[in-house]
């Protein structure tokens, strides 16, 4: 069982190049962040022609949305409505096999690291303690959670750390803020799973860089991240780095892991 992990930055404007990705990588499930289109715009027959029979969405006009396209049927479908602000940030299943997925989709923080200064960065923190709140209710066993977290906790998960200590997505108290929940469910990430933290691994490249390929200034905001019952079906993980350098991409790569449904 293959889970794809992709924010594609507007489904409508990259439905193409969705289509292009399913039919060459041939994910059983897709998880998508900030579809950006309100639920009766959400291109619900195109993609079931893609051979996702089973979709769950929640979606708003321009901004945030989430979705899970799925090859797998499953029985029940919910979602939390995070810090009381009805954006729609967070989406889950749970299959016929028990698994559980868990699709977010968390604040980026705008661009001053400060709660005082700037609302968004507030909400943002507000966020992560809530998802770690909710999950400390939760049986957390036979979990996936993945998404965009607009957060790169590790050194090695940025171009620069030194650089990039006071800039939001790297600070310290945004690790500090995802460690705390990370650590309280003992997640493990999956693609530090499979590749070790010295080396370096992205999952962002900023619209900015005329050449980001070769600037190569990127960030890894992009997680996957099971329970720790589900270690001994780990198969793999992967960073379609490729997906970035398509015609129209997103800023963002897909990701993927592979769990042995054996």
């Amino acid at each position: 069982m293959e889970i794809a992990s992709w924010n594609i930055n507007s489904v409508r404007l990259r439905l193409p190049l969705l289509h292009d990705i399913v039919k060459k990588y041939n994910f059983d499930v897709i998880c998508l962040q900030e579809t950006k289109t309100p639920d009766e715009n959400f291109p619900e027959k195109e993609i079931k022609e893609l051979g996702f029979n089973y979709v769950s969405f929640r979606g708003e006009k321009s901004y945030n949305g989430v979705a899970i396209l799925s090859k797998i049927p499953f029985e029940e479908e919910f979602f939390w409505n995070m810090c009381d602000k009805n954006d729609k940030r967070h989406i889950a299943v749970k299959f016929d096999n028990g698994l559980k997925l868990h699709n977010f989709y968390i604040p980026a923080g705008g661009d001053v690291p400060d709660v005082n200064l700037n609302e968004k960065f507030d909400h943002k923190l507000s966020f992560v303690d809530e998802m770690k709140q909710r999950f400390s209710k939760e049986d957390n066993k036979n979990t996936v959670i993945l998404g965009d977290f607009n957060i790169a906790p590790l050194e090695h998960d940025v171009w620069s750390h030194k650089q990039l200590l006071n800039v939001v997505s790297h600070t310290p108290i945004e690790v500090e803020k995802l460690n705390n929940f990370k650590n309280d469910v003992h997640w493990i990430d999956i693609h530090r799973h499979f590749v070790s933290e010295d080396q370096k691994l992205y999952s962002w490249w900023s619209y900015r860089s005329k050449d980001w390929e070769a600037s190569d200034r990127g960030r890894r905001l992009d997680h996957l991240w099971v329970t720790p019952d589900l270690a001994k079906r780990l198969k793999s993980s992967k960073i379609y780095k490729e997906t970035r350098g398509r015609q129209r991409p997103s800023d963002h790569a897909v990701t993927s892991l592979k769990l042995d449904t054996d």
